[in-house]
């Protein structure tokens, strides 16, 4: 600003004498605003500068357009609530005397130039934050797009731009600023995750899955990344992805039932049933009363007896289990079938009939 300052004051404009321009006076007025930071030297400098710029000739001369835009940028960003009357919002003025000057003269006044968008910027955030607050998110996503092409692309205006997009229902767009983040910045794992969720509201299913295994890597320790890759991976029946992880999830919370019961699963998925059935005991250990568990013990166990009927251990295994299980919902269908096929093998002929006789009539209800 001291630099700006001094460019004024060498064009022989420091002090006012009767009779000067009004460019002179509006020049004296913004020197006077760069020193004091009073906006009442702001207004004076709108006051001369707008009766400098009635023809045609005063909007197409340079030098006139770079003290203009300097002045209404300064009025966007220092009377952000707007409190000096204008026709049209400074922003916009500003911007429109940017664009008057000549290509050839923008290198000159490079250093007013950069002046003029550090207070547009600012005045854009500002503007943003006021519509985020009222919920404006669209508009604010449109803000923040002005800053980025007035060359800020910060991590935090990026960050800004893909939350607001998504926030917008911009979706391609939010992707693509995450994409950016993550690809050119240290994005943490929030980031990640929140990328992941707009591929997963895309139905973008095989690039939400590679940016969560592309966090699990960075951040093996993060519990939500493990969690949704669980999920997708059950999902999918990915069974043979769960197997390595399940352990990680369940050392969070030791008691999620049905994470113990999926980490069963996806054992017994994969043909691992001494580890499925440990895990279907330990449920059983939370909870005698678990259907699922005791079911799925029972048909394990049963299965085991048909491939060596004098196994006497597993024999009397799946006919506690499943009869446990048919206690526990006397009417379901999966624990009955079990049943039948027990007492068919062990040549139970009254316990068959009655469990068929049931089955029957479950099947005709």
């Amino acid at each position: 600003m001291k630099n700006i300052i001094f460019s004024l004051l060498l064009l022989g404009i420091g002090t006012t004498v009767v009779g000067q321009s009004n460019y002179k006076e509006a020049s004296n007025s913004l020197a006077r605003y760069m020193l004091s930071s009073d906006v009442k030297h702001l207004e004076s400098a709108k006051k001369f500068i707008d009766a400098g710029y009635k023809t045609r000739r005063d909007s197409s001369n340079s030098r006139n357009n770079v003290l203009r835009a300097m002045i209404y940028s300064s009025l966007a960003y220092a009377d952000s609530t707007r409190k000096i009357k204008s026709d049209k919002d400074p922003i916009l003025v500003a911007k429109e005397a940017e664009a008057r000057i000549r290509p050839r003269d923008r290198e000159r006044h490079e250093t007013e130039i950069n002046y003029i968008h550090q207070n547009l910027i600012a005045a854009y955030i500002y503007k943003a934050n006021k519509e985020i607050v009222e919920k404006k998110y669209a508009d604010a996503y449109q803000s923040y797009l002005e800053v980025e092409k007035l060359g800020t692309n910060t991590e935090d205006v990026i960050y800004n731009l893909a939350l607001l997009a998504s926030q917008a229902g911009k979706t391609k767009e939010a992707i693509s600023y995450y994409s950016k983040l993550i690809k050119d910045t240290e994005a943490d794992a929030n980031k990640y995750l929140e990328l992941a969720e707009l591929y997963k509201k895309n139905k973008e299913e095989q690039q939400y899955l590679s940016i969560l295994e592309t966090a699990r890597t960075k951040f093996p320790q993060n519990k939500q990344i493990l969690f949704q890759l669980i999920e997708i991976y059950n999902a999918n029946k990915s069974y043979g992805a769960i197997t390595p992880i399940i352990d990680e999830a369940i050392a969070y919370e030791p008691d999620n039932i049905d994470l113990i019961y999926l980490a069963g699963y996806a054992n017994e998925n994969t043909g691992n049933m001494g580890q499925a059935k440990k895990y279907y005991q330990r449920i059983i250990q939370l909870d005698s009363n678990n259907y699922s568990a005791n079911l799925a013990l029972g048909l394990i166990f049963l299965n085991d007896f048909l491939k060596n009927i004098n196994n006497l251990e597993d024999q009397y295994s799946a006919q506690n289990h499943l009869l446990k299980a048919n206690e526990i919902k006397p009417y379901d269908i999966g624990a009955l079938k079990g049943l039948a096929l027990y007492y068919k093998t062990v040549g139970d002929d009254s316990q068959l009939d009655r469990v068929n006789l049931l089955l029957n009539q479950l099947s005709n209800n």
